[in-house]
């Protein structure tokens, strides 16, 4: 559902079935993209209870330089 939706697109997430519900666990680039993929998700299963273990990387270059010792 979520890779073939062409405003998600998303293939790096993996749901997972639990007793208790299903689990989300993968990497977005954004805070907004991981809300609309719990958001699509939850409209999908209603009664079922969703849990994000999605977490949010960094997709823009770094603003300080790295020093090593």
């Amino acid at each position: 559902m979520l890779a073939e939706d062409p405003s998600v697109a998303e293939q790096g997430i993996t749901v997972v079935r639990r007793e208790r519900g299903l689990v989300l666990y993968g990497e977005v680039e954004s805070q907004h993209r991981r809300e609309e993929i719990l958001r699509r998700v939850t409209e999908r299963f209603p009664h079922t209870p969703v849990t994000s273990d999605i977490g949010v990387i960094r997709t823009q270059a770094p603003t300080q330089v790295e020093e090593l010792p």
